[in-house]
């Protein structure tokens, strides 16, 4: 008898404990860019023609013209329903903005020194415009599946300014 009392508590013990794990959600399998990310606003389009990207980090510099591509965002097409089989659907549509990004080797949570110079559709100098901002962070797909970092920057006419959450930054720095 002691032996089938114990054969029910380390059965009742074995399905108790791994209960605590039956509804653990997986993490995608996404690798993070290292990239600083350039927004050129839509009303600032038609003053750029081309951009010029540095960004220090930890000592390390990297520089680059951008590619700059029009930019997107995604317009909601509904979904069939509200049931877990369901699906949903979204659709890209230009919205008048260009990107570009910079690739670094490595983007921690260290403040960014970015400076930007470009040049107008007419070839003239755009105003050079320096940032130190803070990268953000986020857990977009919950806390088990770790931090995602992000170093999101907008130019408009008013100059040089991070986009995100948690921001920390410093205002435009004259030219040196």
């Amino acid at each position: 008898m002691r032996i089938l009392y114990g054969v029910i508590a380390l059965g009742a013990t074995a399905i108790l404990t791994s209960g605590c794990h039956f509804y653990e959600q997986p993490c995608p399998a996404i690798a993070q860019a290292p990239v600083v990310s350039l927004t050129v606003e839509r009303s600032y389009v038609s003053s750029v023609k081309g951009i010029h990207l540095k960004a220090c980090q930890d000592g390390v510099c990297k520089e680059s013209d951008l590619e700059l591509r029009p930019g997107t965002a995604s317009v909601d097409q509904g979904c069939t329903g509200d049931g877990p089989d369901d699906s949903c659907s979204a659709t890209s549509v230009p919205d008048g903005t260009l990107v570009g990004m910079l690739m670094l080797d490595v983007l921690t949570e260290s403040p960014i020194d970015a400076s930007l110079t470009g040049t107008s559709p007419n070839g003239a100098p755009l105003p050079q415009r320096s940032l130190t901002f803070t990268p953000t962070s986020d857990y977009p797909f919950g806390l088990q599946c770790g931090k995602f970092l992000g170093a999101s920057l907008l130019l408009d006419a008013d100059g040089l300014r991070q986009t995100g959450l948690n921001q920390s930054i410093e205002p435009d720095s004259p030219a040196r």
